[in-house]
């Protein structure tokens, strides 16, 4: 296990390019692969790639905010003390990576934005207590707790399908949660990743190369810093907009008027803590605990930079989706997998195919608008389990993150890390969770 800790991690840093370019690979490849096994042209492909391009503006704007809204929380004083109490549970690297494994791997189970932010700034945090921890190891733990959110309260598809109204009601109904993210199968997988993945990167930690360590005096100590505020201006001294700009009255009116919103939202949609609201808290809850405007805007200058990665990428991956679907690709795929299935293998063969779908369709959502049509319908033709095949979709989209990177730009902009950084100790983490999530979809 160490050697080959040691092998991924060395070709990883070696071989895999920054994220960017990967992208890049990703559309080329899909382009070729939609030549040579569907009928579209070289210009309908191109077509489809220009035509879906900006299909995920909304999406990219959401992981921005996140990244901004997590990092302007994170540099108010009251959470920057919060987090650094609770990272003095860790005292020793093996403690290190255990608690933040743990911690992550909840917050993404509560909600996936909220657990990518969270587990990546108590890494910082717990990185400072404890400076002699990999820091490439740590991150890469604070993003394994993602495994885990398909599973979790956010997760797209079994909420979508448990919901009146959604597009395959005509055909299996509404499917309760109590028989996806509450059923038996789905509790194992759950259960057995929260308790045995912080053990795993503790072994990763121990069987990493010294040689290619980055430990905590090499990274970037400047990721969340306090905001530099010039308090020394006397009052009288201060033109009308810059009174304005310093004035706690402005920033608590308006934060008070955001948080009576999130009240309100929980109230009237019980306890649903989608992407938005999770970027409404903490934007509101960063304009409070900033205390004036100028504050907060000094520390919006200095989040922005860190979006950078997301929104340059993702129109790519947008482009990349539309030539999945729509020369076809992605349902000849899904149509295979189906073709050598039986009624106890699909959700397992369904599970591998979301696996590979994901590298090209990023997104729980769109994964399940590209598979569902498939992939229920046969499950009910051979009569297998239709809510365990929807998860089998679910999960195979969680597992399959672990290697693309994605869902890691936000954790690895606000790390201040290059995902060759982390991506080696995370194809452990992939070839690890393979074995609980076939175990719970094939015997449960």
């Amino acid at each position: 296990m160490k050697s080959l800790t040691s092998f991924f991690d060395r070709m990883v840093q070696r071989y895999l390019p920054d994220a960017f370019l990967f992208a890049i690979i990703l559309t080329f490849a899909v382009f070729l692969l939609g030549i040579i096994f569907t009928d579209s042209s070289p210009i309908q492909m191109v077509e489809y790639w220009g035509t879906g391009f900006w299909d995920l503006l909304a999406f990219a704007m959401q992981m921005s905010l996140i990244v901004v809204t997590g990092y302007i929380l994170a540099s108010t004083p009251i959470v920057k003390k919060l987090l650094s109490k609770l990272s003095k549970l860790a005292n020793t690297p093996e403690q290190a990576i255990l608690i933040v494994t743990f911690v992550a791997s909840v917050a993404c189970l509560i909600n996936y934005g909220f657990g990518l932010v969270v587990g990546a700034l108590f890494a910082i945090h717990v990185a400072k207590r404890v400076p002699t921890v990999d820091y490439r190891v740590l991150m890469a733990s604070a993003y394994s707790g993602f495994l885990l959110w398909h599973g979790g309260l956010s997760g797209s598809i079994p909420l979508l399908i448990a919901t009146p109204g959604h597009f395959l009601e005509d055909t299996i109904g509404t499917i309760p949660v109590s028989d996806t993210l509450f059923s038996g199968f789905n509790l194992f997988i759950v259960f057995v990743l929260l308790f045995t993945l912080p053990f795993l990167n503790r072994f990763l930690m121990k069987s990493r190369d010294p040689l290619k360590n980055t430990d905590a005096l090499q990274w970037n100590t400047s990721t969340v810093e306090d905001v530099k505020v010039d308090e020394n201006t006397p009052a009288d001294d201060l033109t009308p907009a810059e009174r304005l700009e310093n004035s706690r009255i402005i920033s608590l009116l308006v934060g008070i008027m955001g948080l009576l919103f999130v009240i309100y939202h929980f109230v009237e949609n019980g306890f649903d803590l989608n992407i938005n609201i999770v970027n409404f808290i903490f934007l509101f809850l960063g304009i409070i605990f900033h205390k004036t405007p100028r504050r907060f805007l000094n520390s919006v200058t200095s989040a922005v930079k860190n979006a950078g990665g997301i929104i340059v990428q993702f129109p790519f991956y947008a482009g990349i989706m539309g030539m999945m679907v729509t020369s076809g690709l992605s349902e000849q795929m899904s149509l295979w997998f189906v073709s050598i299935s039986t009624e106890f293998t699909l959700p397992w063969f369904t599970f591998i195919s979301a696996g590979l779908v994901n590298f090209f369709v990023p997104s729980g959502g769109g994964q399940w608008a590209v598979q569902g049509p498939i992939m229920i319908p046969a499950a009910l033709e051979i009569g297998a389990d239709t809510a365990k095949t929807a998860m089998a979709v679910a999960w195979g989209d969680a597992w399959t993150n672990m290697i693309q990177p994605f869902w890691a730009l936000p954790l690895l902009a606000i790390a201040g890390l290059k995902v060759r950084d982390i991506m080696g100790f995370c194809v452990m983490i992939l070839l690890y969770s393979f074995i609980p999530i076939s175990i719970g979809l094939l015997f449960f």
